[in-house]
């Protein structure tokens, strides 16, 4: 780009600013997180793992956002979770200094990162679930004059990765020992992947069976580091892993650590499901958690009665589950007056356009309440947070009026 080009990046309008007008001075769609909800949800997990006597360690993956990721730390989080050795090189770079690696290390190319990571003072940890993997990382490692925190990660038959049982793990534990480039620091589970007609059942004793490997790790003395962890948890079933995690009474000889990554922003969809289920479970525990991120876009056509056409489409928003039409504005409102949506529909996403069925009696609506115009805004809930943050490179994080607090940045 030569001197003379204007550069886009640096034009005010349209770009999202601090202290600009989500309705009249962000070009649209974009992804925005509500303060108020965010606020809150980052106290409540932090509440929940301490009234559990855990560790948070959100899954960072969700969000790849530094800023939330310093927000969760203030907040109280132990570390942040991430699943691969660049995540981890992301988040370092941004100030996050423990750093747990969900996942199995593998490549000397992921290798370099995390040996540069922990010559950089890095407190790192991943998990392993082999003898080949350990047999790799020993003899880079080594190779390095670097020792590698390494927690053994029990799985479920059928499941994702991890030993299938106890003995596995028993076994495994006796060959990292016998490396002096490794350090067993642990055990780590996820019990995304059990399932069966009783999930509630079988993921309470998978959490069992985690507690007992972990115990026969400290009994037959082959956990080398002081303060071992042991860590599960996404973010559905996270209060069974949290009661069990309570009531084994690890005390000193663990520090239990949770890992949900969604809590933070909620959503509309599978985990609003999800924390349904968790506080009929746990009826005592207080108001759950609250969505906090959206998708601002505008309707950009009605081509034809009962049809709005939104530009908004897979590019911009999760679609594991159709987004949920919530809130409709006019366009540079300054009061934020929301406008009704009942009854509409989102039937069809294809790349960059939603196409929304209007109620069949729209038009009488819209004569009392404001009938819907090329230009208004609409509110779409997401669901499965993941793979909406995945699609922004820039967020709009605002107050109760829709006024921009802070443009957030993802390092995907």
């Amino acid at each position: 780009m030569s001197d003379s080009t204007p550069d886009p990046e640096a034009l005010h309008k349209g770009t999202p600013q601090t202290g600009g007008r989500l309705l009249a001075d962000v070009s649209l769609p974009a992804a925005v997180i509500h303060e108020p909800a965010l606020a809150h949800n980052l106290a409540w997990m932090q509440r929940f793992c301490e009234a559990h006597g855990a560790r948070l360690a959100p899954h960072g993956k969700t969000t790849m956002c530094p800023e939330l990721f310093h927000r969760q730390l203030a907040a109280g989080a132990w570390g942040i979770t991430l699943a691969t050795a660049p995540q981890c090189r992301a988040a370092f770079r941004h100030g996050v200094h423990r750093l747990l690696m969900a996942n199995q290390l593998v490549g000397e190319a992921n290798m370099a990162i995390v040996a540069g990571l922990i010559e950089a003072g890095a407190d790192f940890y991943c998990v392993v679930d082999s003898v080949a993997n350990v047999e790799q990382l020993a003899r880079y490692f080594s190779a390095c004059g670097l020792r590698l925190k390494v927690l053994i990660e029990l799985g479920v038959p059928g499941g994702r990765c991890g030993c299938r049982d106890t003995d596995e793990v028993m076994a495994l534990a006796e060959r990292i020992d016998s490396e002096q480039a490794l350090v067993l620091s642990g055990l780590e589970g996820y019990e995304g992947v059990v399932h069966g007609s009783d999930p509630e059942r079988a993921v309470r004793a998978y959490a069992w069976q985690l507690v007992e490997a972990a115990q026969g790790l400290a009994r037959d003395g082959l956990i080398e580091t002081p303060q071992p962890l042991i860590t599960a948890s996404g973010s559905a079933w996270y209060d069974l892993i949290a009661e069990v995690f309570h009531e084994a009474r690890l005390g000193p000889q663990f520090v239990p650590v949770l890992r949900p990554g969604c809590y933070v922003v909620h959503d509309h969809g599978i985990y609003g499901q999800a924390q349904r289920s968790i506080l009929e479970r746990q009826p005592r525990i207080e108001r759950g958690l609250r969505p906090a991120l959206e998708v601002f876009a505008q309707v950009v056509s009605l081509p034809e009665p009962g049809l709005a056409i939104v530009g908004m489409g897979k590019r911009d928003i999760g679609h594991d589950q159709l987004p949920e039409p919530l809130r409709r504005y006019r366009e540079g409102d300054e009061r934020g007056r929301p406008l009704p949506v009942a009854g509409w529909r989102l039937a069809k996403l294809m790349d960059q356009h939603a196409f929304v069925a209007l109620p069949s009696d729209e038009g009488e609506a819209g004569a009392a309440n404001g009938r819907t115009r090329v230009g208004d805004i609409v509110a779409f809930g997401t669901s499965h947070p993941c793979l909406t943050f995945d699609k922004w490179r820039r967020i709009c994080r605002v107050d109760e009026r829709l006024e921009v607090l802070e443009v957030m940045h993802t390092c995907f």
